[in-house]
C-alpha cells in the first residue's frame, strides 16, 4: 500500500513539473503572439541612428545608444547575444550581437531597437522602432532618458581608450581598453617638471571660455622630443590617466593622402589626446605620402574647428634639429617637453618604482658617476634594476658598473648649466611656453646595451640565453 502511494506521488509530481513547463511555455508563446497581433494593428514608425554622420564623423549619439543598450535588463531576453570577459577575473558580461533585437518599455510605451549591420561594407546602424501614436508623447523624454543613463553609467564606470587608424573600413578608428600602468606618480622626471606640467594640464581644463573669447581652438599642443626609452610614450599614458582623455594614436605609415589625415582627424572625438610618434621621422623622409602643408594643417588648419574642443596634441620627436622652424613655431606647438637620459633625480624616482627604496648607502657613488657625465636611458636603467629587484644592492651595483662602462666608451652628456631650457630658449623666438626636463640637449644614445645587459648577467653568475638577452621588450617607450 505504502509502494503504491509512493508511485502516485511521483507520477503526480512528475504530471505537475511537466504541466509547469507547459504552461511556461505556452505563457511565452501567448505573449509573442500578442505582440506579433499588436503590432498588425497599430501603425509603427522606425528611425535610424547611424554609426557616422553624413561628413563620416562619429555620432555620438549612436555611441550613448550603444552603451544604453547593453545596460538594459531585457538584452538578457534576446534571442541572440555575446559572452565576453568582463574586468573582473573570470566575468562575463553581455554584449549585442549584430542584427540583434533589443525590447525596451517607457512611460507604458513599448519600443524595439535592432542592431542592424550591412555585411557588405560594414555600415551600422541602430533602428528605433516605436508606434507612431507614441512618438510625440515619449520621443523626447526618451532621448533626454537615454542620455542622463549614459552618463550616469559612464560617469560609474569611466573606461580610457586606445583608439588605432586602419584601412580597413569606412570608420577608420579601432579601439582597445588603455592598460597602460603609468602614471604622473610613477613617471621619471624631474618634480618640479611635474608640478608644471599638471598646473599647464589643470589650466587648460578650465579655459574653454577664455579660448572662445579669444577666438581660438580650445585645444593644447605638446611637443616630447628626445632619445629612445626616456619615456615618452609611458607620459602620454600618465597623462591620459590623469586627464581621463581617450587617446588616438595615428600610425602615419598607415596613411595614404593628406586627404586621408584629414578624415581621421575628423573622425576623433571631445576630450581626447591626439598623438602622433616619431614625427620627424615624416617630416624628413622622402618616401612619405604626406606633404609638409598637409601635416600643417593637421597640426593647426581649420579643420581643428570641426573636430570637437578640449584636445591635446602630442608629437614625439628623437630630434628637433633639422625641423622645420614652421613646424615648432607657436601656435602649432604650445609645449616643449624635453625627455633626457638619465640624472641623478630621475635614478631616485626609478630606484623607489623598481626597487621600492628611496634613499641607499650607493646613492652617492650613483650621483657622483652621473656627474662625470656618463648616462643612459630610463628604460635600460630600469630594466637592469627590474632584473635584479630581488636586492637592491645587487641591482645598485648593477647599476653603477653600467655607467662606468658608458663613461669609458665616451658616452657623455652636455653639463646641465642650471638655466632651464637653455638650448630652446635661443630657438624659440621667446617662447615662454616651454618646460625642460634639464639643460641637456643633444645626448647620444646608449648602442652597446645588450652586450652591456650581457656582461652584468654574467658578472652575477648567471648564465646568459637568447631569452635573457636585453630587448627592450619591457616597456621601452619613447
Amino acid at each position: 500500500m505504502g509502494f503504491l502511494i509512493l508511485v502516485f506521488v511521483i507520477i503526480f509530481l512528475l504530471i505537475f513539473i511537466r504541466l509547469f513547463l507547459y504552461r511556461t511555455t505556452l505563457i511565452y508563446w501567448v505573449k509573442k503572439w500578442g505582440h506579433w497581433i499588436e503590432d498588425r494593428i497599430h501603425v509603427h514608425q522606425s528611425l535610424k541612428v547611424p554609426e557616422l554622420t553624413e561628413n563620416n564623423q562619429e555620432n555620438l549619439f549612436y555611441r550613448k545608444i550603444h552603451t544604453y543598450l547593453n545596460s538594459l535588463s531585457t538584452i538578457e531576453d534576446s534571442d541572440f547575444t555575446n559572452l565576453i570577459s568582463g574586468k573582473k577575473q573570470n566575468g562575463v558580461v553581455l554584449c549585442l550581437d549584430d542584427n540583434q533585437i533589443i525590447q525596451d518599455t517607457f512611460l507604458g510605451a513599448r519600443l524595439s531597437w535592432t542592431n542592424k549591420v550591412d555585411n557588405i561594407n560594414q555600415k551600422k546602424t541602430f533602428i528605433l522602432k516605436l508606434k507612431k501614436k507614441d512618438k510625440r508623447r515619449i520621443l523626447q523624454s526618451y532621448i533626454q532618458h537615454i542620455h542622463r543613463a549614459c552618463e550616469d553609467i559612464e560617469t560609474r564606470c569611466k573606461e580610457i581608450r586606445l583608439y588605432m587608424n586602419t584601412t580597413t573600413s569606412s570608420y577608420r578608428w579601432k579601439s582597445v581598453p588603455l592598460s597602460h600602468p603609468a602614471t604622473l606618480e610613477t613617471i621619471a622626471m624631474d618634480s618640479d617638471l611635474k608640478k608644471k606640467v599638471k598646473s599647464d594640464l589643470e589650466s587648460f581644463l578650465k579655459s574653454k571660455q577664455y579660448y572662445h573669447r579669444l577666438g581660438r581652438v580650445w585645444k593644447r599642443s605638446y611637443l616630447l622630443y628626445g632619445p629612445s626609452g626616456t619615456g615618452k610614450s609611458s607620459f602620454i599614458a600618465a597623462i591620459a590617466k590623469h586627464l581621463s582623455y581617450n587617446i588616438y594614436d595615428i600610425d602615419l605609415s598607415k596613411v595614404v593622402t593628406d586627404s586621408d589625415l584629414k578624415m581621421l582627424l575628423l573622425q576623433t572625438t571631445s576630450k581626447s589626446i591626439i598623438v602622433v610618434e616619431d614625427l620627424d621621422r615624416f617630416i624628413t623622409s622622402s618616401s612619405s605620402n604626406l606633404s609638409l602643408s598637409g601635416i600643417l594643417n593637421f597640426m593647426d588648419g581649420i579643420l581643428n574647428s570641426c573636430c570637437g574642443d578640449e584636445k591635446l596634441m602630442v608629437f614625439t620627436m628623437n630630434s628637433k634639429e633639422k625641423i622645420d622652424p614652421s613646424v615648432l613655431r607657436p601656435g602649432r606647438i604650445d609645449v616643449h617637453l624635453y625627455f633626457p637620459l638619465i640624472n641623478f633625480n630621475s635614478f631616485k624616482t626609478l630606484a623607489s618604482n623598481c626597487l621600492g627604496v628611496k634613499d641607499h648607502k650607493l646613492f652617492p657613488q650613483v650621483e657622483e658617476i652621473l656627474l662625470t657625465g656618463a648616462t643612459m636611458s630610463p628604460a635600460e636603467m630600469s630594466e637592469i634594476m627590474i632584473s635584479n629587484r630581488g636586492s637592491p644592492g645587487r641591482a645598485l651595483r648593477s647599476v653603477i658598473t653600467a655607467l662606468q662602462i658608458t663613461g669609458k666608451n665616451g658616452m657623455r652628456v652636455v653639463q646641465n648649466d642650471g638655466v632651464l631650457g637653455n638650448e630652446d630658449t635661443q630657438t624659440s623666438n621667446g617662447n615662454n611656453n616651454m618646460f625642460m626636463m634639464d639643460g641637456n640637449c643633444s645626448v647620444p644614445v646608449v648602442k652597446e646595451i645588450q652586450k652591456l645587459y650581457g656582461l652584468l648577467r654574467m658578472k652575477s653568475g648567471k648564465k646568459v640565453g637568447p631569452s635573457d638577452q636585453f630587448s627592450g621588450s619591457l616597456d621601452r617607450s619613447r
